[in-house]
């Protein structure tokens, strides 16, 4: 049977996705390109999920996700209907990568060369320099297994799981990727500076599995980029890309409950009363909500896979935007700025979960790369603060104001001297806005966390076990968070309805 064939077979398969982020945008195209009828359904009133814009008196911010690697797999999107993304898109490589602000005042250039970046870490440690490469094979053996192999294949399985226990052993996924990190580098800034990965999908490095060293290699592989015009203009071509092959999006269209009769969803309700029927509910939400507060089932067989009190969850993220009045040209496109505090911060962040004085901060700087996200002769910030969810007792009316000053005070007196006489049209994010507004539960910024306990078939799967017709393709199934994790997740939802 040829690809027409199989087209006209599928075109009266109703698939319904529920959730517009970048999930929920390559499912739905992955679905549209087997012949099936697709309704994508948007809460909010623009695609994109977390990958939001925010616009203010001439200055762009980039809500969500701001760092591209693996772009075949944007690439692919495209090409599922004869196009390229090239043609619409320009993803533009940086250097450095990223640039890390130690709190004794040193920094650390992380670029795509090897090169550079031995040269840079022999500021640091010469040894360490000369371990890198051992550190880099660790992780390519790690990436051949984790992402290339099983990083598109539904683990849906305890067998299946068994199979892989073999290579995992092997891969010393039992330790942790600080764990792993150490092995190699010894020199304490280095040891924070390839560690920080876990953090790029919500895990703390100190409990998060070694198999998430991968990411190490997959930006080595494919290299780190910028999306010109930002991400919110990836959201914009894709969302064309969508409506030019036929995918009904409908949007601030939010879902109260789904119905599951005869281990199938029979419908779903919206929260204006609209009821919709479908074969297929794929939702690209975090799985926690789906099951605590929308899955309505009389089913006895039907259990949660993950129970609310051994779930360990993401932290939540504290966004700080703002744009300046003169131009930061010393600053890179993306920043890591370290207390002295790590691994101690982390624990209270994670484990504790306190707010401390002290903090560690991501800061993305788009005009470095792109001028159009700020007047001229200024720049465009935005700045992310790891906090706990709300699973602390934080009182983010009161703490917001507190803690964007305290971020404001500690860069003004460090790498952006003079903050707080340029500054300008300031505004921040809080765990609040992140459980109102993408419903997540706890406000965690990422879903469940990357623990060993919470990957592969331990996290939810991508085909519910009892519900024949209801399907995950979300930062919080396999294989994870993070712009690849949640397009691979695509993946295995199009092999399984397929």
């Amino acid at each position: 049977m040829n690809l027409i064939d199989k087209k006209q077979n599928n075109k009266n398969i109703k698939s319904i996705v529920i959730g517009g982020g970048f999930g929920g945008i390559a499912i739905a195209l992955r679905l549209r390109s087997l012949g099936h009828q697709v309704t994508l359904i948007e809460r909010l009133g623009s695609l994109g999920g977390r990958a939001q814009v925010f616009k203010k008196n001439g200055f762009k911010h980039d809500a969500g996700p701001t760092v591209i690697t693996a772009p075949f797999l944007f690439d692919e999107l495209f090409e599922l209907f004869n196009e390229k993304r090239e043609d619409y898109i320009e993803f533009k490589p940086l250097e450095p990568w990223y640039r890390f602000h130690f709190h004794d005042g040193q920094t650390f250039d992380y670029s795509e060369s090897i090169q550079k970046t031995k040269k840079e870490m022999k500021k640091f440690s010469i040894e360490d320099a000369n371990n890198y490469d051992k550190l880099l094979e660790a992780s390519k053996a790690i990436f051949d297994v984790g992402f290339t192999k099983l990083s598109d294949k539904p683990f849906s399985s305890f067998f299946y799981m068994i199979k892989q226990i073999p290579a995992l052993i092997k891969l010393k996924s039992y330790l942790t990727v600080a764990q792993l990190v150490n092995k190699y580098i010894k020199n304490p800034n280095l040891r924070s500076a390839f560690s920080i990965h876990p953090l790029l999908v919500g895990g703390n490095p100190f409990s998060t599995t070694s198999i998430y060293a991968l990411i190490h290699f997959l930006e080595r592989n494919w290299g780190v980029y910028f999306s010109m015009g930002g991400t919110g203009k990836l959201v914009q071509e894709l969302t064309k890309l969508l409506v030019r092959t036929g995918v009904e999006i409908k949007y601030n269209l939010d879902i109260k409950s789904a119905f599951e009769k005869n281990g199938r969803i029979e419908k779903i309700e919206c929260m204006n009363g609209k009821i919709i029927y479908a074969d297929n509910f794929i939702f690209n939400g975090d799985p926690p909500t789906f099951y605590n507060e929308i899955l309505k089932s009389k089913s006895k067989k039907r259990k949660k896979f993950l129970p609310e009190r051994f779930t360990s969850y993401s932290f939540g993220m504290f966004v700080l935007f703002f744009g300046t009045k003169k131009n930061y040209s010393n600053i890179a496109h993306h920043s890591i700025w370290l207390g002295k505090r790590f691994k101690s911060l982390l624990t209270d962040i994670f484990d504790n979960k306190i707010l401390s004085d002290d903090f560690s901060l991501y800061i993305h700087r788009p005009t470095a790369t792109d001028k159009s996200f700020a007047p001229k002769n200024c720049d465009s910030f935005y700045v992310l603060c790891p906090v706990p969810n709300l699973q602390g007792n934080i009182n983010w009316e009161l703490e917001g104001d507190k803690l964007k000053r305290r971020i404001v005070d500690a860069l003004d007196a460090t790498i952006l001297p003079e903050l707080k006489k340029n500054i300008s049209d300031a505004f921040y994010m809080t765990p609040v806005d992140f459980k109102n507004d993408y419903r997540s539960t706890h406000g965690a910024g990422f879903s469940i966390a990357p623990n060993f306990s919470q990957s592969a078939w331990f996290r939810y799967h991508n085909k519910d076990p009892h519900i024949d017709n209801l399907f995950f393709a979300a930062a919080g199934a396999h294989p994870g968070a993070g712009i690849p994790g949640v397009l691979s997740s695509a993946k295995v939802v199009e092999n399984l309805i397929r």
